[in-house]
């Protein structure tokens, strides 16, 4: 009985102190010193980073100053000075640097915040995070993304070409964008001009800052590198272990292997997806304060004197939609990672979106879905309330117990496990049918969490976008935090519920259960609307049906 005080009075504190927190971020001031994100201290020079053969060299650590073109021209020019040209499809807005062919800047043309696209990669003061790419051969200083290259545009504006020569190796790479396609075919051709033989290897690379995405001091999702090994699956890597050194070598891809890199984060993704007829190598580091990377290398073949050799590659950069993920490349789905629940979680994401395709509804989809599982579980849910039930109706004897041992615990548990036996009641029979059943209400947390389709998505009326916190009455009274309607309504229905299970007779432990309704109801004012909206009609499924076996207790009893 200590044990469970304890552990409540410290889910209580908790949440106080989370909820005090996210009242100072919204409200513009700091958060509290010890819920601070962490920051690195220390600072290194900008240097070129040589390692040999196992890594691209150089490589400059500092992320790449883009400057407008003077002249606004997008042909080719012979010109050194950096200039910025703009790909676009029907979702994707890119723009590249013609040193290096980087891409510095992709929007997302069918995704928003504030009314404006989605913007993935960046260079700014707000944050670092862009796609390269280049070459390198032993004893060679090949074109890399330090390098300035000419640049052509194709009659459609969709398909560019970078062409540079350097020290007898020209390399010839383009980006070709694709019809409503979130993914950028890229191609690489080498040429040999020396008059030895080469083997150089092509590295791509993601680069980015560890700025969070998270969108809530209450949940957490990842934000970070990850790479996918046929043999091995999808890990997820983060910046903390990059810093710490505590990444573990990987091993090489092997010739038809499947493999990628990604930058992960809440709802959004960029992957490097090279060919498999090559051996690769995965890499990652640090480059300089709050700035990592993680890359590929892919080896070509030697390529003899005025020989010449071409290898492929495919740019994600896009959301993490199921139905776009599993057309790019095998397992590619991955990237929107469930952890240790994706086998429940996947078929419990199948059955949501097959409502969906009926209802036309994200919402009214979570509601059928909330009560299709309720009903699985009607059985299990049953007998965890008749247990509640008789656990109820023998209350008034715990009391009474409690009072007459109260300073000795050993007799009154004696007494209560006697009780027990002479009422037919297990003690654990109210906990072990919910057990089972929180694996597959997890997952389905886990699933409107980090599904893309629910940002932007209506319900009803004032509930316009299930990703985000409810805020109708505040914004109707002009206030600073989110308050709706549904976090009143999960305050109410947690408050019902908590009056319908037997009182705890320790009066202590039953006055926290009887505010914890009230503190977690806070929390979920910071909640996506989506994600309430499910614990709500779960709650109001709960209660309809302990309501009744209470009342059926009842009944038999009078």
């Amino acid at each position: 009985m200590e044990i469970k005080k304890t552990l409540l009075w410290v889910v209580f504190s908790v949440s106080g102190i989370l909820l005090l927190n996210n009242w100072q971020i919204s409200q513009g001031q700091p958060p509290l010193p010890f819920l601070a994100q962490p920051t690195n201290q220390n600072t290194t020079k900008e240097e070129v980073v040589n390692r040999g053969s196992q890594m691209p060299t150089p490589v400059s650590k500092s992320p790449i100053a883009v400057a407008a073109p003077s002249d606004g021209s997008l042909k080719a020019t012979e010109k050194t000075d950096t200039v910025r040209i703009e790909l676009k499809n029907d979702v994707l807005d890119l723009v590249l640097s013609n040193r290096g062919g980087t891409i510095v800047s992709a929007a997302l043309r069918k995704h928003f915040n504030d009314g404006k696209p989605v913007t993935l990669f960046a260079i700014d003061q707000n944050s670092t995070y862009f796609a390269r790419n280049g070459l390198i051969a032993e004893g060679i200083d090949a074109p890399n993304h330090n390098d300035i290259f000419r640049h052509q545009i194709s009659a459609n504006g969709q398909k560019i070409t970078f062409t540079l020569e350097k020290n007898g190796i020209l390399l010839e790479k383009s980006y070709a964008l694709i019809p409503d396609s979130y993914v950028v075919e890229t191609t690489y051709q080498v040429t040999n001009k020396t008059n030895k033989t080469v083997t150089p290897s092509l590295y791509l690379e993601l680069v980015r800052d560890n700025q969070s995405i998270d969108e809530s001091q209450f949940y957490s999702t990842f934000t970070g590198p990850a790479i996918y090994r046929e043999k091995e699956k999808f890990q997820e890597i983060s910046f903390v272990d990059i810093e710490k050194n505590k990444v573990k070598p990987m091993s090489a891809l092997s010739k038809g292997e499947n493999g990628w890199i990604a930058m992960v984060q809440h709802y959004f993704a960029s992957a490097w997806i090279p060919q498999t007829e090559f051996v690769r190598e995965f890499y990652f580091d640090k480059l300089e304060k709050n700035l990592y990377r993680i890359g590929i290398k892919s080896g070509f073949n030697e390529i003899a004197p005025n020989g010449s050799a071409a290898q492929s590659a495919k740019l994600f950069i896009g959301p993490e939609d199921e139905k776009i993920l599993k057309l790019i490349s095998p397992e590619f789905e991955l990237i929107k990672d469930y952890g240790m629940l994706t086998i429940i979680a996947k078929p419990i994401f199948w059955l949501l979106t097959q409502i969906h395709s009926i209802v036309n509804n994200w919402g009214w989809a979570i509601v059928i879905l909330t009560i299709l599982i309720k009903i699985v579980f009607f059985p299990l849910s049953a007998a965890s309330y008749k247990s509640m039930a008789r656990m109820k109706e023998v209350q008034p004897k715990l009391v009474q117990m409690k009072e007459q041992y109260k300073n000795d615990p050993q007799k009154l548990n004696a007494a209560m496990m006697e009780m027990y036996k002479k009422e037919k009641i297990n003690p654990l029979g109210g906990c072990l049918p919910v057990l089972i059943q929180i694996p597959v209400f997890i997952s389905l947390y886990w699933v409107l969490l980090l599904s893309v389709e629910m940002r932007g998505a209506p319900w009803i009326g004032w509930i316009y976008d299930l990703s985000k916190p409810e805020t109708s009455i505040s914004d109707l009274i002009g206030i600073g935090i989110p308050i709706g309607v549904l976090p009143i309504l999960m305050a109410i229905s947690m408050y019902i519920q908590v009056k319908l299970n037997p009182t705890p007779p320790d009066p202590i432990q039953a006055k926290v259960m009887l505010y914890m309704p009230l503190i977690f109801s806070l929390m979920f004012f910071f909640f996506p609307s989506g994600l309430v909206l499910y614990y709500i009609v779960n709650n109001i499924l709960s209660i309809a049906q302990q309501w009744q076996i209470n009342n059926m207790f009842a009944t038999k009893k009078a």
